[in-house]
C-alpha cells in the first residue's frame, strides 16, 4: 500500500485581530463540509473557494494556543490527501496547470497575513486518519511537535519516537495521530497527538519531578530518557506546542 500523503499548514493574521483567526476556521470547516457531501472523487477549480473535492480533507481545524509557543495569532489545519501522491495532491497540483484565473480569487481576501505549509508523509505506525474518522475520535488539545533532525535522520528519529516515545506518552494520556516525514526536505518532522488538560498537565509535573522540581508529583524518568535518545537526531530547533480543535471540526468534541 502506498504512503499516505498529507498537508499541514499554518495561517497567520496581522495585526492582532483575535477575530481573524475565528473567520477563517469558521469558512474554512463550513465549506469543507459541503465538500463532503459531493459525489465521487474528482475536483473542481472555483472562483473564490479554490479547488473543491472530497479527497483533500480537512481532518484538523486548530486554533493554536499561543501561552505554549505560537507566534500569534495563528491557525493550524492538517489535510489528508486520499489516494496520496496520484489523488487529492495530484488535484491540489493540477489547479496550477495553465494558472486558471480563479486561482487568483479568494472570498477570504484580505483576511490571512501568511502562510505556510509543509507536504508530509506518513511512515510505518502512523494512525490511518479515515479510521480516526469512522471511530469518531476526538480530543480537547492536541499536542504538535515539529523538529529539526539531522540531514537523513528523519525516518529514523520517527521510528524511536514510535518504539520509546508512544508507549511513555500513551501511560501520560496522550493517544498517537500522525508521525509525518516532511517531504522535499531531510531534515524535519512532525508528529501529532491527542490529549486532555489533565494528561498534559501531569506529563509536565511527572517531567519537572523527574528533573528534582516538582516534590509532590510523581516522577517519570522515562520521559528525561527520552529526551537523551531524541538528542540523538536532533539538530535544529525542536518545539512542541498546543492546539485546541474548532468547534464543529472533525476532531473537536461534540459541544455541549
Amino acid at each position: 500500500m502506498a504512503r499516505g500523503i498529507y498537508l499541514l499548514e499554518e495561517v497567520y493574521f496581522h495585526p492582532m485581530n483575535s477575530r481573524h483567526p475565528r473567520e477563517y476556521l469558521q469558512w474554512l470547516v463550513n465549506y469543507k463540509k459541503e465538500d463532503e457531501q459531493r459525489d465521487g472523487s474528482g475536483a473542481e477549480l472555483t472562483s473564490g473557494l479554490s479547488v473543491r473535492s472530497r479527497a483533500i480533507d480537512l481532518v484538523g481545524a486548530f486554533y493554536a494556543i499561543g501561552i505554549t509557543g505560537h507566534e500569534q495569532f495563528k491557525a493550524v489545519t492538517l489535510w489528508d490527501c486520499h489516494g496520496g501522491w496520484e489523488g487529492g495532491w495530484r488535484q491540489m497540483l493540477d489547479i496550477y496547470d495553465n494558472v486558471k484565473p480563479e486561482l487568483f480569487l479568494s472570498s477570504i481576501d484580505d483576511l490571512r497575513h501568511k502562510a505556510f505549509s509543509r507536504p508530509m508523509g506518513g511512515v510505518q505506525g502512523t494512525p490511518d486518519l479515515q479510521a480516526l474518522r469512522a471511530e469518531h475520535y476526538t480530543a480537547p488539545f492536541f499536542l504538535h511537535e515539529v523538529a529539526h533532525v539531522r540531514p537523513g535522520a528523519a525516518l529514523d528519529y520517527l521510528a524511536a519516537v514510535r518504539e520509546e516515545r508512544t508507549p511513555i506518552l500513551a501511560d501520560h494520556g496522550h493517544r498517537l495521530v500522525g508521525l509525518y516525514e516532511v517531504l522535499m526536505s531531510d531534515s524535519e518532522v512532525v508528529t501529532f497527538w491527542g490529549t486532555d488538560m489533565d494528561s498534559h498537565l501531569r506529563t509536565q509535573r511527572a517531567y519537572d519531578a523527574a528533573v528534582g522540581l516538582d516534590a509532590e508529583a510523581q516522577a517519570d524518568p522515562r520521559l528525561l530518557d527520552w529526551r537523551k535518545t531524541a538528542r540523538q537526531y536532533l539538530d535544529g530547533p525542536w518545539r512542541e506546542t498546543l492546539l485546541a480543535p474548532f468547534p464543529g471540526s472533525v476532531l473537536a468534541p461534540a459541544q455541549s
